[in-house]
């Protein structure tokens, strides 16, 4: 009795690990093999319009993390897809959209800036990498003034 069931058990994990493997693919979310085709056929490009791609934080103090955000606009008639952001400096995080942006739709880079061991006038910027015409990289800026600790 205990080499049956041992038996069945290792051929039901044969049969789950050879099966076929089914993953759902929703309209609005390309899996990852169809966003490289996407990101490689130009049929799949679309236009994108920032909201803002420059910003001026102002003054914040030293240790202080800062909130960043830069809005966009799908102004094409593809979905677009933010493939990658990528932060000039270990100091900033950011995080694209989990989701396409439907054509006519708007979406958000959101990020934070860790001022802690900075100084002075900081500039800082993200490349997004996206499905658009003409150029894929898009370069995000902003800037912030910090204010040293007193000693």
């Amino acid at each position: 009795m205990k080499y049956t069931f041992t038996a069945v058990a290792i051929l039901f994990t044969l049969i789950a690990c050879n099966g076929p493997v089914k993953k759902e693919v929703t309209d609005n979310a390309p899996s990852a093999a169809v966003f490289g085709e996407q990101k490689q056929d130009s049929a799949n490009f679309t236009s994108i319009q920032w909201i803002d791609s420059t910003k001026d934080y102002g003054k914040i103090n030293e240790g202080d993390k800062l909130e960043v955000l830069f809005r966009f606009k799908n102004t094409g008639n593809k979905p677009l897809i933010i493939e990658s952001v990528h932060p000039s400096c270990g100091c900033t995080v950011a995080n694209p959209p989990t989701e396409p942006i439907a054509p006519g739709a708007e979406g958000e880079i959101k990020g934070s800036f860790d001022s802690n061991g900075k100084s002075g006038l900081q500039h800082k910027t993200i490349t997004v990498m996206a499905n658009t015409k003409g150029v894929q990289s898009h370069e995000l800026s902003f800037s912030v003034d910090i204010q040293k600790k007193a000693s």
